[in-house]
């Protein structure tokens, strides 16, 4: 059986828990070895995943960790910039606090390690890039603003970086996810009564994602199956419209 990613060494931020963790197992399953970046110490419950504690916000610690990883490997093949932050807020509520820490954990953190990231593997010929945007960047949502200009702010460096380092052999993409089951969804939205059952109902193929439906989609665009894609922003939200 083929997997997608075999002998790839790959970098996943946000890895300890929620979609960040599954991305981490399905590329291990995919034949990959993964470093499996986050805050806080965590078990992996796999031989193929092994856990760096690191701040992404700190960008010392990031390139410590990251030549690190490069040292003992010779190569970084595939960054996927998952971790994230968010607050959801009206706009009369918006609290500037909170905006910075977005902007820090969601741009300027993802910035960085691309900066660093590709780097190194231009020493290599080239690599995959994967960033995690969302679909509130494309449709808009009420009560995200602030969130949703952080994820537009990653589709626009998606694009742009996809045209800078293509000439490295370095592709660039990004996954936006719509409403996905996460121990965060149940945080935010689970207290909120019959209001999910009509966010569902404005999905088409009428039911939430999975931490699945986003792993799979990272790893095809990491895999040398999307060669030939770069500057994508792949929709994974049922075919949304909220």
């Amino acid at each position: 059986m083929e997997r997608l990613l075999e002998n790839k060494i790959c970098v996943i931020t946000g890895a300890a828990q929620g979609i960040g963790r599954q991305i981490a197992r399905q590329f291990a399953q995919d034949g990959a070895t993964v470093y499996a970046c986050d805050r806080q110490d965590f078990a992996t419950g796999s031989g193929h995943i092994h856990p760096v504690v690191c701040d992404i916000t700190d960008a010392a610690a990031v390139k410590q960790a990251m030549m690190q990883i490069f040292k003992a490997e010779g190569r970084i093949d595939v960054l996927v910039n998952n971790a994230g932050v968010v607050f959801n807020r009206k706009i009369g509520m918006i609290m500037r606090e909170e905006t910075e820490l977005m902007f820090r954990v969601n741009v300027i953190a993802v910035l960085e390690l691309i900066q660093l990231v590709s780097r190194l593997m231009a020493r290599n010929g080239g690599g995959s890039i994967v960033n995690i945007a969302s679909v509130t960047a494309v449709l808009g949502s009420p009560g995200q603003v602030a969130y949703s200009a952080t994820k537009g702010a990653v589709i626009a460096l998606t694009k742009s970086a996809a045209k800078e380092l293509a000439p490295q052999g370095i592709r660039v993409n990004a996954v936006a996810p719509g409403i996905i089951r996460t121990e965060r969804f149940a945080e935010l939205y689970e207290a909120d009564g019959g209001k999910i059952d009509e966010r569902i109902s404005r999905i088409a193929l009428g039911r939430l994602g999975t931490p699945e439906d986003i792993a799979n989609a990272c790893a095809f665009l990491a895999s040398d199956k999307a060669s030939y894609i770069s500057g994508h922003i792949l929709g994974v939200d049922g075919c949304a419209s909220i």
